[in-house]
């Protein structure tokens, strides 16, 4: 009997001692298994305090870059202040406007300069600053003149104006952060070998003749659009939108069918010292004050005139040596260009005058002394016409410009063609796209 109790305890003693074993292996298990984790835990929070380690680290040095930024701007604020404590007397202001009054009309490079002197002088809200803004704008479109289209748009726009500026006038930063395409600078074009292209199909660089016998350094470097290259007229959609997308571009192929127009006409051109422009494309004459063309009765004065060769229009499919456009604008701002025709055959005495007053330099106006010109010496008698709807033949391409082609030629001497400054500044013709096209 007590054997049998003896195998039963040892039994008993045999099955408890498993089942302890068995247990103590499952917590030995889950031990384990809490190690793991916990060791993984430790691992990732240490990944994760050296990220913010390092994103702290990232703050503080763009921190500091913020730091002297903002110490360069504020020696700039010093400087704006300092400019205006020094103007605050309006005595410059007026001086300036004192002897700009004598001239009557002026230039878009001075208007632009007048709204700048106005916002130091009276601040943005000065109607007046605003106005020298939007005239400088205005003038700046007829032409190739990027500083001050840059310089009245950034005006308005710091003076509380909602427009749209143009991607070239932005600052670089600006560029980025709106992730603008064509945010590169569009007036010094890289031909691809680190050289800048004229837009003529030419590079330029510091200091290279400009074959007119004048060294130009970068400052006066190549024209941002040209007649031929990387920035030819295919291009020019790439910068200026309205020159690709436009309903109503010129120049245009003056052919039937025509609509009959009851439209009347008439120039009255006065005589004045002449000023004389090469801005880079073409020979720009500006005009003297109270040169007009009525159309139906409505007065437009007349801006400036200029060239080009060949003819922009074609009539019946073929062009003339060159064409003048004369460019008018009336008191709401409307454009109208009045286009003469030149032909080869006899020299044209005022041609003559012109071509022998030449600008010595590009963008730089020229007043020859004791040289006056009468606008009106380069139209013909007769002034029966074609007419359309059309845009500036130049970029920004802005459309709503009234054309009126002249149908009677004036001659112009092959030799005199020849010494035209530009072998080729001619915008092809562009798509009528349903537009009437009017004869009177």
């Amino acid at each position: 009997m007590k054997r049998i109790l003896f195998e039963v305890f040892l039994v008993a003693a045999l099955i408890g001692a498993g089942v302890f074993g068995v247990m103590n292996q499952k917590q030995a298990s889950t031990a384990k298994a809490k190690i793991t984790d916990l060791t993984a835990a430790a691992e990732a929070a240490e990944k994760s305090v050296k990220e913010k380690e390092e994103s702290i680290k990232a703050a503080e040095e763009e921190m500091q870059a913020l730091q002297e930024e903002m110490a360069g701007l504020e020696g700039k604020s010093n400087q704006l202040d300092a400019v205006k404590a020094a103007l605050a007397n309006g005595s410059t202001l007026t001086d300036l406007e004192t002897m700009y009054k004598k001239e009557k009309s002026l230039s878009a490079e001075r208007q632009v300069g007048m709204g700048a002197l106005r916002m130091l002088t009276k601040g943005a809200e000065d109607p007046a600053t605003l106005e020298s803004f939007r005239k400088a704008l205005q003038m700046s479109e007829l032409g190739d003149r990027k500083n001050t289209i840059c310089a009245a748009q950034l005006g308005l726009v710091a003076a509380g104006e909602k427009i749209k500026v143009m991607s070239e006038c932005l600052p670089k930063s600006e560029k980025e952060g709106h992730g603008d395409k064509e945010g590169k600078d569009a007036h010094s074009k890289d031909d691809g070998h680190g050289k800048k292209d004229d837009g003529h199909g030419k590079v330029k660089g510091k200091g290279k003749d400009d074959g007119h016998g004048d060294k130009k350094d970068e400052k006066h470097a190549a024209p941002h659009w040209g007649y031929e290259g990387e920035m030819g007229p295919e291009k020019w959609g790439k910068e200026f939108p309205t020159c690709a997308a436009g309903k109503s571009q010129s120049p245009l192929d003056i052919k039937g069918p025509f609509v009959k127009s009851r439209m009347v006409i008439s120039a009255d051109y006065k005589e004045g010292p002449l000023k004389m422009l090469n801005n880079g494309h073409t020979i720009q004459v500006v005009a003297s004050p109270g040169s007009k063309m009525r159309i139906d009765g409505i007065a437009y004065e007349l801006l400036q005139f200029h060239f080009h060769r060949p003819s922009e229009e074609n009539i019946a499919g073929k062009p003339m040596a060159m064409v003048a456009h004369f460019v008018h604008k009336n008191a709401e701002g409307k454009l109208a260009v009045l286009g003469v025709l030149l032909k080869e055959g006899n020299e044209n005495p005022g041609i003559k005058t012109l071509w022998s007053n030449l600008p010595k330099e590009e963008k730089v106006e020229y007043a020859p002394e004791g040289v006056n010109f009468n606008p009106g010496n380069l139209l013909p008698r007769e002034f029966d016409f074609y007419s359309y709807e059309g845009s500036l033949t130049t970029p920004p391409c802005t459309e709503g410009v009234r054309f009126f082609i002249l149908k009677t030629a004036i001659n112009i001497a092959k030799e005199q063609v020849q010494a035209f400054p530009y072998k080729m500044n001619a915008r092809p013709v562009q798509p009528l796209k349903g537009r009437e096209l009017l004869i009177n």
